[in-house]
């Protein structure tokens, strides 16, 4: 086991913090970065030179295949303040879990733990006084890796970056969204790397979800590759639903993400006594039950939003208004003993929980 104690982690802070320049009560999601962010390179077949400098741009290769080939994977977490000054951060061992599995899956090295835990805690402890704590805001943490090879070639990388930058943030999205269930565009196939964390699985999934935000829906729900006949995910997001009281979600594969919040949802709920099931929902399913009425409860489940309520759900041909926010005591209930918990406000029964 590779130890990284905090005094390995070389320092270099910024002369001049921008802090002052942020309105805590207005902040955008990702546009506002504080003041360092935390590197390690592999090297030679190690990690090493593991250090924090001030944020800002970075020279790289214009050769590297994280331009040219899309070598990059990336990981979304948050950390919070309570009024004790105590900081939590909800489920990083997950994440760093998760990262090595998409690396595996794009040919990239193993991070230790050591390396993902003691950079993200020593960043984090320096940029402290960045974690907003207002109502419905956190720190998001963004962890990713990339290619650091000068050489344009299809070929394994020998060189890798690994970084973490820091993004204090309000509310992804601050109304319910609406979705379009997508029928012709695919987001991933059997076989492919739907169920990693890798930059190009988002970037090539921008054009179909722009044609769906210029008819007036915010993502998409993307169904499988092949028939286009069942429900995988939202662009941002899992996605659930609430049919007949039971909590029903599709069952992960290789071409669905493995959520972190999702699990905590289907976790929490069963600790709740709320009924869940993992299995293929088909679109005809989905649209009987909204046409039926047995559909009350639609949300999306990740990181960035934790629980993101779905007011309406299109199809090509129609779309399906679900009922007011305010009635939805299941996703409610468990949005309030999610965010309890994540705030310390509750206690953490599942040790999801890193403080310091």
């Amino acid at each position: 086991m590779i130890m990284v104690a905090t005094e390995n982690i070389s320092i270099q802070k910024t002369k001049v913090s921008r802090i002052s320049e942020v309105d805590f009560n207005n902040i955008p999601f990702g546009k506002i970065y504080t003041d360092h962010m935390f590197l390690a390179d592999y090297k030679n077949g190690e990690w090493q030179n593991l250090r924090i400098i001030p944020y800002g741009y970075m020279p790289i290769s214009p050769a590297t295949p994280a331009l040219h080939y899309g070598q990059s994977i990336f990981e979304g977490l948050k950390a919070i303040k309570t009024d004790k000054d105590e900081i939590l951060i909800f489920r990083p061992q997950d994440n760093w879990k998760r990262l090595n599995i998409s690396a595996h899956r794009m040919c990239m090295p193993h991070l230790p733990e050591e390396i993902f835990m003691e950079g993200l805690k020593t960043l984090i402890s320096l940029d402290s006084n960045w974690i907003p704590q207002a109502e419905g805001s956190s720190l998001y943490i963004r962890p990713f890796m990339y290619s650091a090879d000068e050489y344009i070639g299809i070929r394994p990388s020998e060189n890798f970056t690994f970084q973490i930058i820091l993004c204090p943030v309000g509310a992804y999205y601050s109304t319910p969204v609406k979705v379009k269930v997508e029928s012709h565009y695919t987001r991933a196939v059997a076989g492919g790397t739907g169920f990693a964390k890798a930059g190009g699985n988002y970037g090539g999934a921008i054009y179909p979800a722009k044609l769906a935000q210029d008819k007036g829906y915010h993502q998409l729900i993307w169904t499988d590759g092949v028939e286009h006949k069942y429900i995988e995910e939202s662009g941002t997001m899992n996605v659930m639903f609430v049919m007949n009281n039971k909590l029903i979600t599709p069952a992960l594969s290789d071409s669905i993400l493995a959520g972190i919040t999702r699990d905590s949802v289907l976790k929490l709920a069963q600790h709740l006594g709320i009924e869940t099931e993992e299995r293929k929902i088909s679109v005809q399913e989905l649209r009987e039950g909204l046409e039926k009425g047995t559909v009350t409860e639609a949300f999306g489940a990740g990181p960035a939003a934790t629980i993101a309520h779905i007011e309406l759900i299109g199809f090509d041909d129609r779309d399906f208004v679900l009922p007011p926010v305010a009635e939805r005591k299941i996703a409610n209930q468990i949005y309030q003993s999610l965010d309890a918990i994540k705030r310390g406000s509750s206690q953490d029964v599942f040790n999801w929980l890193v403080k310091w």
